[in-house]
């Protein structure tokens, strides 16, 4: 129908080159589990991953073919598909994965930039925020605030030994607190403009006035 909602976003490619694109993005997901694209990017590729890993779950012939079509390199993948993700999120009823916004890679177009990753797994970033929020207020002698305890249920439920998981992260973040901050973008810096004075200023100045007419400045 003219003037409906779109369905999807097209990317600014054909089927084809989307479908593929989309399939390179869950092929590197479930490789390492966390990538980092554009915001539109992760969530096309989110529905797809969510849509892979609803098919471990049944973990028959047909799901098997249809989990191969989605990944570049299957024969390396379907083990650990259909092996440690099904069982990671047999108990979880849904939303096994998550987009997080960050601050813009590509600092000319500034295009919005998000992290794609699986929930519950080495790199799930919420987990470990969460931890760091209930170690800085355990050393600063505050109580945790309410958001803080309820996104630690919110990590931990679904989790396996989810508690003692946790509770060892915020240990080891009060024996050995981060000192190297990872800026996940890089912002947009414009560029620096001639400096009155200077050596390139003072060229064009002089070859200005030796010029014919009358002498111009051009740092002005």
């Amino acid at each position: 129908m003219a003037g409906g909602l779109t369905k999807y976003r097209h990317l600014s490619r054909n089927s084809s080159a989307r479908q593929a694109l989309l399939r390179g993005l869950v092929t590197s997901l479930v490789t390492h589990e966390h990538i980092q694209t554009t915001y539109a990017k992760a969530k096309e590729a989110q529905r797809m991953a969510e849509k892979l890993i609803t098919l471990a779950k049944r973990n028959n012939e047909e799901t098997k073919r249809k989990v191969q079509a989605m990944l570049y390199t299957p024969h390396d993948l379907l083990p650990k598909v259909f092996g440690e993700l099904r069982e990671r999120y047999a108990k979880r009823p849904g939303g096994y994965t998550r987009v997080l916004r960050t601050e813009p890679r590509n600092r000319y177009d500034q295009a919005p930039s998000a992290i794609l990753e699986l929930l519950d797994g080495p790199r799930d970033i919420r987990f470990a925020m969460t931890a760091k929020a209930v170690a800085r207020d355990m050393k600063n002698g505050n109580e945790s605030t309410e958001l803080t305890l309820k996104n630690k249920q919110k990590v931990t439920r679904y989790r396996k030994d989810g508690n003692q998981a946790f509770d060892a992260l915020v240990k080891r973040f009060n024996e050995h607190p981060p000192t190297k901050q990872i800026r996940l973008g890089k912002p947009y810096k414009k560029k620096r403009g001639r400096i009155p004075g200077s050596r390139r200023a003072k060229k064009e100045t002089i070859k200005a006035e030796g010029s014919s007419g009358p002498d111009l400045d051009l740092r002005q």
